[in-house]
């Protein structure tokens, strides 16, 4: 346990031999603003006044009265007059018996709500793109946030990969060379 541990720091600790990195600050040049068009639909509702369609009207009333009236109109006059009287009671009957039934109304009138949904577009700011100058060269970024005169620069060391190289040649003529002898 104490090997491995031993093992894990000497590795830690030769991995962050390379890794010198550090922060500076830099000038910025221009700061331009990046904008999206967002949709924000909101519901749009007002009452209206509808007129209702009229009931519908029932025959029912007027045939109970037709015959209603037709029956109490025999009761009356004799002959001639009775058969008159008959027809006269059938048609007041009628007349009475429909508006029983289908008493006269009143157009109806409702309120009624109605509702659509408008688009609602606005222009918001996503970020910036930021051009900023470091050691003479310009370079340019995107930042979430406006950064103001000056911004700050991560700097990092790499290994130099053509040194690395030249090691590795070097090393790969020596083993060759070691296994001609």
């Amino acid at each position: 346990m104490k090997k491995c541990l031993l093992a894990l720091s000497i590795v830690s600790l030769y991995s962050t031999a390379y890794a010198a990195d550090f922060t500076d600050t830099a000038k910025v040049i221009s700061s331009t603003p990046i904008y999206e068009r967002v949709n924000e639909p909101r519901r749009e509702c007002s009452t209206e006044t509808v007129q209702g369609a009229p009931k519908e009207r029932t025959m029912g009333g007027a045939i109970v009265g037709g015959i209603a009236g037709g029956l109490l109109g025999s009761q009356v006059g004799g002959g001639q007059g009775r058969t008159a009287a008959t027809a006269a009671g059938a048609i007041a009957g009628v007349l009475v018996g429909d508006r029983i039934a289908n008493p006269d109304q009143a157009p109806r009138s409702e309120q009624v709500e109605r509702c659509r949904d408008v688009d609602n577009y606005r222009d918001v700011i996503k970020g910036y793109t930021v051009t900023y100058r470091y050691n003479g060269q310009e370079a340019t970024t995107t930042l979430p946030y406006q950064p103001g005169e000056k911004v700050q620069v991560g700097v990092s060391l790499i290994e130099d990969q053509t040194r690395n190289s030249q090691r590795r040649s070097y090393q790969d003529r020596n083993y060759r060379q070691g296994e001609r002898n």
